[in-house]
């Protein structure tokens, strides 16, 4: 019998996503706290598009995290020390520059947890490395905010022991770095130009790429455990990404798209559904099995190209970008929802 279940690895990456999100508000409040007590308009500047980038990536890790399925909590060890973190900073005893010395080491473990979850990821499964793909702009993002950091930090520094500020070519050498940076990771990463602001048609469309890569590992395999493993995820995205869009979506577009056509949209999720029910009392390697899972990934290309055709191109039409993003949060939520429930 196939079961809706989740495989420890991806509990384990779940887990240090809720990590990775559980420092990112940590490193939002610093920043916010070092703008505010910062005398250098230099530095001020530099801090300031450093926590717009911070507050993009937070949301950035949301999505993915919702993406992803698996809600989680961070570690007990992980929550207890941005406890001593959040102490530390609100320290009178250590300066502005010991304070951004100890920030510098949290983007650092960053950047390591970004590049452990996507390599774990390739592992895992390439419907986890789709779902986790969006992590690719943070973990940039985090490198490049490490580079700046160094510069501010030498700056701060020199200022600290000397009373006086240091030569301004270090902004140069810095700019140069991140430059130098942007030139190795940049190619290898495709950027967007604006994450934060992902519309629901973004949202949608990741999801359903998730979905057809789940249905190709399912096939791609003759393991009935990693069927099972597969199986149970492709189960649980499907039923969650439908119930969501019925929440958050179907009702919103049905002035616009027509009756019979939304109707359409319901009526052959509900078919899914019932597919996937049957799917879960099979044997993983049936041909019965296989014959429900070819059904269910023509339904799923058929629902799929509609949505992604007819539907995307009325929603563009009569809802404004700020809709489309508010909407995205709206089905992002629902999702949310259910996946703590299930």
């Amino acid at each position: 019998m196939v079961a809706t279940l989740t495989d420890a690895k991806r509990s384990a990456i779940a887990e240090k996503l809720a990590d990775m999100r559980a420092i990112q508000n940590l490193i939002i409040a610093n920043e916010q706290q070092f703008i505010n007590d910062c005398k250098n308009n230099e530095i001020f500047g530099r801090l300031e598009d450093m926590l717009e980038d911070d507050q993009n990536n937070l949301d950035v890790l949301e999505t993915t995290i919702t993406q992803y399925g698996i809600q989680s909590e961070p570690k007990e060890k992980v929550q207890k020390m941005i406890e001593q973190a959040e102490q530390m900073m609100k320290s009178s005893e250590l300066s502005l520059y010991e304070k951004m010395a100890q920030h510098e080491l949290l983007k650092h473990g960053q950047v390591m947890s970004g590049l452990v979850v996507h390599k774990a990821a390739q592992i895992a499964g390439a419907d986890v490395e789709e779902a986790l793909s969006p992590l690719n702009s943070v973990n940039f993002e985090n490198r490049a905010h490490q580079e700046r950091l160094k510069g501010m930090l030498e700056y701060l520094g020199t200022q600290e022991l000397t009373g006086e500020e240091p030569e301004q070519g270090i902004w140069g050498r810095v700019q140069d770095a991140v430059a130098a940076m942007t030139g190795a990771i940049g190619s290898a990463v495709t950027q967007t130009s604006d994450k934060s602001d992902m519309d629901i048609m973004d949202v949608i469309f990741m999801d359903h790429q998730k979905v057809k890569t789940l249905i190709g590992e399912i096939k791609g395999t003759n393991n009935p455990q990693r069927i099972q493993e597969f199986f149970g995820q492709l189960y649980k995205d499907v039923i969650v990404h439908a119930k969501a869009e019925e929440e958050a979506v179907y009702p919103q577009i049905r002035s616009f798209y027509g009756d019979a056509d939304t109707q359409e949209l319901y009526d052959e999720q509900d078919q899914l559904e019932t597919i996937l029910n049957e799917m879960k009392n099979l044997g993983p390697t049936s041909s019965e099995f296989k014959s429900k899972l070819k059904q269910v990934k023509d339904m799923i290309g058929d629902h799929t190209r509609q949505e992604e055709s007819t539907m995307f191109a009325s929603m563009r039409k009569n809802f404004s970008s700020e809709q489309r993003e508010q909407m995205a949060t709206q089905f992002k939520e629902a999702k949310q929802k259910l996946q703590s429930q299930m």
